[in-house]
């Protein structure tokens, strides 16, 4: 059950971590998914969910989930894995795990020139994220998150925040925002549908 919307009081806690990461980003794509599971649940395929199971002809022809995986350091070469979770993500490409709340939020990020032709990435450990502020980057702040629902359900929010560090570049980055969009919401609605289903057909976590 989809709900689209903003951060209200009954969807976050007091504190966020996306917060101390992009705390006021120039552009921003938030959604929420009722799951039929309980938190401990969900949030367990939260932290096993594989980025390469998100498919459909939409997600396939932004590139993003391909995108993600271009910069892994293996070998002589790049490769593309067979699963990427984020663990695989912090460890052999250049998003970094910027934060986990367990059992209730976790954060990654990047920095990068998205809007080239060919993405150049730059891998920024969590206590310099914040402060970088080096021209000509762009920073990706991404947040998936578990509330309690009710009784037996939870609340999945996803939530994407850029930041830009110049004028320049969100200029560049608008233009890009304008085309990409679309896409990147599909990938976005298809990532919360992905946890969900596996959420909602695992054994529940034990307590």
């Amino acid at each position: 059950m989809p709900i689209s919307g903003t951060h209200s009081s009954s969807t976050a806690t007091a504190e966020l971590l996306a917060d101390r990461f992009a705390p006021d980003p120039a552009f921003s794509v938030l959604r929420h998914r009722v799951v039929d599971a309980d938190p401990a649940t969900t949030y367990a395929a939260v932290r096993g969910f594989d980025f390469m199971k998100v498919g459909g002809p939409l997600v396939r022809a932004a590139g993003w989930v391909r995108g993600l995986p271009e910069r892994f350091r293996r070998g002589h070469g790049p490769s593309v894995p067979t699963r990427l979770t984020f663990d695989d993500m912090a460890t052999d490409s250049d998003w970094v795990i910027l934060g986990e709340l367990p059992g209730i939020e976790l954060v990654a990020g990047v920095a990068g020139k998205f809007w080239q032709p060919v993405i150049e990435w730059r891998r920024l450990e969590p206590g310099e994220f914040a402060g970088f502020l080096e021209p000509g980057y762009g920073k990706i702040v991404l947040s998936l998150s578990v509330r309690r629902y009710g009784e037996q359900r939870s609340l999945l929010s996803y939530d994407i925040r850029v930041t830009l560090t110049d004028s320049a570049s969100l200029s560049r980055f608008r233009l890009y925002w304008a085309v990409a969009s679309p896409f990147i919401k599909a990938i976005h609605a298809a990532t919360l549908r992905t946890i969900a289903r596996d959420a909602e057909t695992a054994k529940p976590a034990a307590r």
